[in-house]
């Protein structure tokens, strides 16, 4: 996919199994991840019938990742990307599934776009606000994820992604997601920080449907986050996962994706 301002954009697109079953869905990945991290929802079963799509945002994954700040600090880029995306992938009206720093992404893309080509949204463990007492404590690593040493900037991301999940996660799971991390330079990383989030409005003023998903032991976004996502969108649902971390979809796969699948049901066609 190609940005408005110029970048290429990694992105994969499932076909649903038989007749499509409702919206498409567009799953975004967090910070310093990419759009690997979902493989365990677009193989669901439950999820099958839908045309599913990820990609990886700029300086992600197999995207493009230019270390000007510059292309991380202005939130009309993060619009254009996803809307760019939507587009070109031929999403209809998508359900967006956003994970963590892909919350900022969505309400860039509102703020930007609105939400007529948009037939849902779900939060996961989303970020929309900067107000320090929605954050857990693993701020300091991510701070030290931007170091341009190895071994301080290595250390911190392990310690970083262990701190993601609420349970000891596998083995070849976390190596793999480890790896997505690692992919990301240091100044992509850094650029990404101290950019404004003022996106009250925008939540207030949506008319879709909105799941908020959080895990309750989550350290690294407080659940006072999703709590403060479903006071602000109205009718907006809140769900919590109260034995998983910061990553509830990839420690409860099954029970996410049903959630999510049920979420969709209820939507309807498209």
């Amino acid at each position: 996919m190609a940005t408005p301002d110029g970048l290429s954009i990694a992105a994969s697109v499932w076909e649903p199994d038989g007749a499509a079953a409702g919206p498409d869905v567009l799953f975004i990945h967090g910070f310093s991840q990419c759009g690997l991290c979902w493989s365990q929802q677009v193989a669901s079963p439950l999820l099958a019938r839908r045309r599913r799509a990820t990609y990886d945002f700029r300086g992600h994954g197999a995207s493009d990742k230019p270390e000007d700040a510059a292309f991380y600090q202005e939130a009309g880029r993060w619009a254009g990307e996803l809307a760019a995306v939507i587009a070109q992938a031929g999403l209809r009206r998508p359900v967006l599934v956003g994970w963590s720093y892909a919350g900022r992404i969505i309400c860039d893309y509102l703020a930007a776009h609105g939400a007529a080509a948009l037939s849902g949204i779900v939060f996961v463990d989303g970020v929309v606000s900067n107000e320090k007492s929605y954050y857990g404590t693993s701020n300091r690593l991510m701070r030290q994820m931007c170091s341009t040493d190895p071994a301080t900037n290595v250390a911190a991301t392990r310690a970083f992604l262990r701190n993601c999940f609420a349970r000891e996660p596998d083995r070849a799971g976390f190596e793999t997601l480890l790896g997505l991390n690692m992919m990301v330079p240091a100044k992509v990383r850094a650029g990404m920080f101290g950019r404004p989030a003022d996106y009250d409005a925008v939540l207030s003023a949506l008319d879709l449907p909105v799941l908020v998903v959080q895990g309750g032991r989550d350290i690294v976004v407080a659940p006072a986050m999703a709590a403060h996502i479903a006071a602000t969108v109205p009718g907006a649902q809140l769900l919590m996962f109260d034995e998983a971390g910061h990553a509830p979809f990839l420690e409860l796969p099954e029970t996410f994706n049903d959630a999510l699948a049920r979420f969709l049901a209820a939507i309807g066609g498209p």
